[in-house]
């Protein structure tokens, strides 16, 4: 019989918890499966000679935000193999945005369901490997590169409802 989730821990919000403090992946199988969905974004920085020779003729390797939008909904679609607590899920959808920005490139990611749980962590995984495949693509050309500002965005559906990050 599996150890349940202690009242504190649940309290706490640290639904992964048993009350030993041991990790475990939530029961779902009560849970009515509805529409949920989740934006997530990460940042990348290049270097301004990079970035030129990137929008001018691609990386090294070929268009590093095409390969990097692939990446990240492969990624999204494998998140349950990453994560070692996920849930796997039917996506019914995956998409990931890539744009220039003056200091490098801007990542979203929109993932959607239909389960008894939410794709926040799959927005999140297709934004953080779209942003390291830029990395891959680019490296070549800088080391240095920075991924920063990997977040959620927004979330919908499910019994806690709707989040969206507060912009300021």
């Amino acid at each position: 019989m599996p150890k349940r989730v202690s009242a504190a821990a649940k309290q706490q919000g640290f639904t992964h918890l048993r009350s030993d403090g041991s990790a475990w992946m939530v029961d779902v199988s009560g849970k009515l499966p509805s529409e949920r969905a989740a934006v997530a974004h990460a940042r990348v920085l290049l270097k301004p000679a990079v970035l030129r020779q990137i929008r001018r003729s691609g990386g090294p390797k070929g268009n590093p935000l095409e390969v990097a939008r692939l990446a990240g909904i492969l990624a999204a679609k494998r998140t349950a193999e990453l994560i070692p607590l996920c849930h796997p899920l039917p996506l019914t959808h995956a998409d990931v945005e890539t744009r220039y920005i003056p200091q490098g490139v801007e990542i979203l990611a929109r993932v959607k369901t239909t389960a008894p749980t939410g794709v926040e962590m799959e927005a999140l995984v297709a934004a953080a490997v779209a942003a390291l495949t830029v990395y891959d693509m680019c490296k070549a050309l800088d080391r240095g590169i920075t991924i920063s500002d990997l977040y959620l965005v927004e979330k919908s559906g499910g019994r806690s409802g709707t989040y969206r990050r507060d912009r300021s």
